[in-house]
């Protein structure tokens, strides 16, 4: 599934590339004849364009659209570039993990009650087969619990905190990359910030004298690579955090449980 997702992200930011690039060399080769024909043949602002300016900027077309892929392409996209790919390939193991998260979490409750009175009525191959036909890590540590419960309660608690753990990983899986784009992509703003001042010192060096028009190209990537990097470490930042608090849930959902298989397994070895 993973590659699946990885597959689509990298698809949707090289059509993204593409588009963005083919909307600025269209824009740079009509801007000269556009401009051309305003100087020889001025034409009139009439109320009609007037209102459809105030339409446009009202609907924010421009602001949302437009906007994005001229500052994108005004940043440079070979800093812009990267910090982009962290975005989607962190959005794609987010989206991931938010499926995995939502399939494993289950009524724990209610399984409970099934396993209770399965254990009542056809003993522990009832039960287990209540856990084979449960998904989520819940009811898979319920059946390694159950699957070891004749040889004793202390070996059934020893084989549920053993496969707990490695549930917990599963959980975990892919976290820490997230946290890797986190990380990177300030990191790769910031390197275009300094990349962007050493081009805005070697204009200066070169024009033998300061001037806003000579630094503002250097500045102006170096603004856009940072602010670009900081939105994106926001985005997954936020996401992170609620993934967090689902696997927090979902663990302590599961230790709660345990806890109330063994002391059914406790209660049925005494029956017994």
């Amino acid at each position: 599934m993973k590659k699946v997702l990885a597959f689509f992200a990298i698809a949707g930011f090289l059509t993204l590339g593409i588009s963005s690039y083919a909307q600025a060399e269209a824009t740079d080769s009509t801007g000269a004849d556009t401009n051309a024909a305003a100087i020889t043949e001025p034409e009139p602002v009439t109320n009609d364009k007037k209102e459809e300016v105030k339409d446009t900027v009202n609907t924010g077309e421009y602001s949302m659209t437009t906007e994005f892929k001229t500052r994108f392409i005004e940043g440079d996209p070979i800093w812009m570039a990267p910090v982009l790919i962290c975005l989607i390939l962190g959005l794609a193991l987010v989206i991931e993990r938010i499926v995995y998260l939502n399939l494993a979490t289950t009524n724990n409750k209610k399984l409970l009650e099934k396993v209770e009175a399965a254990l009542k009525t056809g003993g522990l191959e009832a039960a287990k087969e209540v856990c084979r036909n449960t998904r989520g890590p819940v009811a898979s540590i319920f059946y390694q619990g159950l699957d070891r419960a004749e040889d004793g309660v202390d070996m059934a608690e020893k084989s549920v905190v053993a496969y707990g753990g490695v549930q917990m990983g599963l959980l975990e899986k892919g976290m820490s990359w997230i946290a890797l784009f986190i990380a990177l992509a300030p990191m790769l703003g910031f390197l275009g910030t300094v990349v962007g001042m050493i081009q805005a010192f070697d204009a200066i060096a070169k024009a033998g004298q300061i001037s806003a028009a000579v630094v503002a190209g250097g500045i102006k990537v170096a603004l856009l690579t940072t602010v670009f990097g900081l939105i994106v470490a926001m985005i997954l930042q936020v996401f992170y955090n609620y993934l967090l608090s689902k696997i927090d849930s979902i663990v302590n959902s599961m230790e709660d449980s345990s806890i109330g298989l063994i002391d059914m397994i406790y209660k049925h070895s005494k029956k017994a």
